[in-house]
């Protein structure tokens, strides 16, 4: 029997993932220490503040993976997109007014994904994304992921994500990758996607997505 089949996934939304805040530090802190992120102690304060003002938004939607004794092991988190929101100004070149109408419920910003290293590649990313989608009311799901992160950009291909364009999520921030698809498994997100060949299927890796903002 696999370490993965003792892993239970919770769903959660701002409220109960407010309470369960230090799981999720816990996975966010080891997870993204490494290259090619290398974050601080502050970096991780920094991303809590907003993982606080984040989780509470009506539309905040939390996973943990868990172990039967309780030890958080892997985590996604993310928020309905509303008019207002930034994110497709961050990109280099500007993408067609349908692509970035947003109204609040349109779009899902997937904005954290990670799962400690000692439990990767037994497929607790892929159960993480598809309990979280399954709580998730959207057209579609965006998400930023950096580019050196290879196994999480071939992952997300792997589950119909297309790249849509390069953004700096936040100042400073080094070039990401930005990438949609539908929030349901087989629905079409729009003709407005640039063609590119999918990656390699890899759905039993550690993920990591960032998103500042």
């Amino acid at each position: 029997m696999s370490q993965s089949e003792h892993i239970g996934i919770e769903q959660l939304d701002g409220p109960a993932a407010a309470l369960a805040e230090g799981a999720f530090r816990l996975v966010y802190a080891e997870a993204f220490a490494g290259p090619p992120y290398a974050e601080t102690e502050a970096d991780v304060s920094a991303a809590f503040r907003r993982f606080r003002t984040w989780t509470r938004k009506s539309t905040f939607r939390g996973v943990l993976a868990v172990t039967d004794d309780g030890e958080p092991v892997g985590m996604a988190y993310g928020y309905a997109l509303g008019p207002q929101a930034g994110w497709w100004d961050q990109l280099t070149e500007r993408v067609p007014e349908d692509m970035r109408r947003e109204d609040g419920r349109r779009t899902f910003g997937l904005m954290e994904m990670a799962v400690r290293a000692a439990w990767r590649r037994q497929g607790v990313a892929r159960r993480l994304h598809e309990a979280l989608l399954t709580a998730v009311d959207a057209e579609r799901v965006l998400l930023n992921v950096h580019p050196d992160s290879r196994e999480a950009v071939a992952a997300y291909r792997s589950w119909g994500y297309r790249k849509v364009g390069d953004a700096h999520p936040w100042p400073g921030a080094p070039l990401y990758d930005v990438m949609l698809r539908s929030a349901s498994e087989s629905g079409p997100v729009g003709r407005v996607w640039p063609a590119e060949p999918a990656g390699q299927r890899v759905g039993e890796t550690g993920l990591d997505v960032k998103e500042q903002g």
